[in-house]
């Protein structure tokens, strides 16, 4: 059983998932999650926050009760209400009869709503309540639309522990360590931005409320619900989630693609290297064919600039380039350098589909080129010229 001590009066009983291929049956997951749920023992009260899912509850029980032993839970901390954390609810109040579920009204009424608990099981909170479980006191606070309308933080003021939900978590199982400092953490940042624009993406603004609430808060932890426990890493990852919702890039160009018969493709590819000879070294190529959309997107979301090209398919854009297309606008990416290149055989849509597109977007669009069947020396010229508008706008 991997329990761990974080601190004084916290220990972490969460699970990991190495066989689900997706999650949400949408993500990839080559290196699983964990679903990451922590216990609280106060003098007086024993404080769980947040459960697993539901076919993880007998290996999540048995790590309860091996830290607890004859105590009890007295309360169920509900940070976020989807089925991965809140799926052992119901097995929870059979095992504990007197155990409340702690919660915000938005909260309350998705409990019952999946789950048709009684009202008597409820205790409703509000932003900065506390619950005093004897020398240990859990503070609320409320981040709607991180990514729920019911997500908040709980924070444990005498050890300085903030159980964030969702928020600062990442893909990727841990692999016998659980705080930052216990393992190599090089291969979770990547994983920490896939996680973010996938899921989280849209939600920029209220990451930065989120943000800005629990800056005051003297943060020793951070305890999210997906992926390691943060102390050595902290300034990293709340800079990383503060470029992220502020949609500030790094340095580079994502080249994300569709191609037929390989014309297109050979475009991307000139465009790559005239990138390349003026100075750019992040560069991120996708063919969609090929890619899987959660890397894309999450290159996307990493990197300033961002170039898409499609053929003309059926009088509109290539299948994966609109799903792509359509996954930034459903996400609002913004403040990015952006550039198009289309080809068609005999009636071009494609690029002024994706144009049409962009331009509801808060970009600067800086070049766009079209290709009539394979390319050309005139076409190639463009994509050389394409590639320079973009460095320039990038600042090379």
């Amino acid at each position: 059983m991997n329990i761990r001590k974080i601190t004084d009066r916290v220990y972490y009983v969460g699970i990991n998932d190495r066989t689900t291929w997706k999650f949400e049956n949408l993500w990839p997951l080559p290196n699983g999650v964990s679903y990451n749920s922590y216990l609280v023992i106060g003098e007086e009260k024993v404080a769980l926050i947040d459960t697993v899912e539901e076919a993880s509850m007998s290996s999540l029980i048995a790590k309860i009760k091996s830290v607890i032993k004859e105590r009890t839970i007295d309360y169920l901390v509900v940070n976020h209400m989807e089925p991965d954390h809140s799926g052992g609810i119901p097995e929870m109040i059979d095992l504990f009869p007197d155990l409340q579920i702690v919660g915000n009204k938005q909260t309350i009424g998705m409990v019952k709503g999946f789950y048709d608990i009684p009202d008597k099981r409820f205790l409703e909170i509000k932003d900065n309540d506390t619950i005093d479980l004897g020398n240990s006191t859990l503070q609320f606070v409320l981040t709607p639309m991180v990514h729920w309308p019911e997500t908040m933080m709980t924070y444990l003021k005498e050890n300085g522990v903030l159980f964030s939900g969702d928020a600062f978590g990442c893909f990727g199982a841990l692999n016998g360590g659980v705080v930052d400092k216990q393992m190599a953490t090089e291969t979770y940042f990547p994983e920490m931005y896939r996680y973010y624009s996938n899921i989280v993406g849209k939600y920029g603004k209220p990451v930065q409320m989120a943000l800005k609430k629990t800056s005051n808060l003297d943060i020793n932890y951070i305890c999210s619900t997906h992926g390691p426990v943060w102390h050595d890493k902290i300034d990293e990852v709340l800079d990383i989630y503060n470029r992220l919702s502020l949609y500030e890039g790094e340095n580079g160009v994502t080249i994300v693609y569709g191609s037929m018969y390989g014309n297109t493709g050979e475009i991307a590819e000139t465009i790559a290297t005239r990138l390349n000879e003026n100075g750019i070294r992040n560069i991120k190529i996708h063919n969609v064919s090929k890619s899987e959309m959660s890397f894309v997107i999450s290159d996307a979301f990493r990197y300033k600039g961002l170039i898409v090209g499609s053929p003309t398919y059926n009088g509109r854009m290539f299948p994966q380039i609109e799903e792509f297309i359509i996954a930034m606008e459903s996400r609002e990416i913004k403040n990015k350098i952006m550039a198009t290149f289309g080809s068609f055989t005999w009636a071009s849509a494609a690029c002024k589909n994706m144009n049409e597109c962009i331009s509801r977007l808060q970009v600067n669009s800086v070049a766009t080129m079209d290709m009539k069947q394979s390319p050309k020396s005139t076409d190639i010229e463009a994509a050389i010229e394409l590639a320079d508008k973009v460095a320039k706008a990038l600042g090379y």
